[in-house]
């Protein structure tokens, strides 16, 4: 590498500056970083624990090209945990499993308004991963023909906030059809056996379930889906701010070179997910934006101004007042403005 662990303090001035005013965040309060706790001898921790996904290929970047390892260079243990939905990634945030986790946007607001103290410090993307879908031969056509069907869907992400959306603009009340908690490939396996009449499905499976299944798509919206958002934990934004400047560099220039290299980019998702490349190619130039600013805020803000009320009407989210205070606390986007893509060149 050509630059030490010291060179990431130069990337986090800014971040770090506000710590200085000895402010302590509270449950309401953005954490701002407390200040490196690295010293001239090495990094602040010596381990890592970060999430990679399948509906994050910058994770796959990052894990397949070793960034993080050879920019610690031995000093800091690099744990790579797979997230199979946003739910797993908010759980392993609230137990400390991971210091870093990605999940949909709208997921992390159901999980700091819950009481889960995290922060996105990344947009990752602008995917529209979340679909409708009914097995091939079907007679449900549209929304409003789901009442009294039964529906697979991952509660806790967002093809289950999307969910929501489709049915309340149809006007199909929740007590018009059967929600059942499925994770999302067990989602895919319920909807291709019959097991479910539809199901609200994740790329880059629910991609696969067409082309391999005959899966139809019944629903599909973009706005209905919020962002990618890579989320860390308080405790570790304020215990190892170097170590998160460094993890948002690294997805500051898997972006770059995912835009450079899109064929490579699929492949490596290809692999890890287990499908086919052309599918891959699919999910990620029709149905993801990755060309798109890391910054965390207003855009994403006004996505979750929409989604909240919903939390509160389907019983997610006690009141809305939890809401407005997990949106002032959510975003700390001092990492993403302070990034550096060029550092691990």
């Amino acid at each position: 590498m050509k630059k030490s662990p010291l060179a990431v303090l130069a990337a986090i001035a800014t971040a770090t500056a506000l710590a200085l005013t000895g402010c302590v965040a509270g449950e309401d309060t953005p954490a701002e970083p407390a200040g490196p706790a690295l010293g001239e001898d090495g990094w602040s921790a010596d381990v890592l624990n970060i999430d990679f996904a399948t509906y994050n290929p910058l994770s796959l970047i990052i894990k397949d090209q070793g960034w993080l390892e050879e920019a610690t260079d031995g000093e800091v243990t690099i744990n790579w945990i797979q997230s199979a939905g946003s739910n797993k990634a908010n759980e392993n945030l609230r137990n400390g499993a991971i210091d870093v986790g990605s999940t949909a946007g709208s997921a992390a607001l159901l999980a700091r308004s819950n009481g889960s103290p995290i922060q996105v410090i990344d947009i990752y993307s602008q995917p529209n991963w979340a679909a409708i879908a009914v097995p091939a031969g079907s007679d449900i056509e549209s929304v409003e023909d789901l009442a009294g069907h039964t529906i697979a869907a991952t509660k806790g992400t967002d093809p289950y906030f999307f969910l929501l959306q489709a049915l309340d603009e149809a006007g199909v009340g929740l007590d018009e059809v059967t929600i059942e908690n499925l994770q999302h490939a067990d989602g895919k396996a319920a909807l291709e056996s019959g097991a479910v009449d539809a199901w609200s499905g994740l790329d880059p499976l629910l991609s696969t379930s067409v082309a391999t299944a005959g899966t139809e798509i019944i629903y599909d919206n973009i706005d209905f889906n919020s962002y990618g958002f890579l989320n860390a934990t308080e405790t570790f934004l304020q215990n190892s701010p170097d170590l998160a400047q460094l993890v948002v560099n690294a997805y500051e220039a898997a972006r770059v070179w995912a835009l450079e290299n899109p064929e490579e980019t699929a492949a490596i998702l290809a692999e890890v997910a287990g499908i086919d490349p052309a599918i891959a190619e699919a999910v990620l130039i029709d149905r993801t934006n990755l060309d798109l600013d890391g910054v965390p805020g207003e855009t994403q803000r006004a996505v979750l101004e929409i989604i909240g009320p919903i939390f509160v009407e389907s019983g997610d989210v006690a009141n809305q007042q939890l809401i407005d205070q997990a949106l002032d606390a959510l975003f700390n986007p001092e990492y993403a403005e302070a990034a550096d893509p060029d550092f691990f060149e």
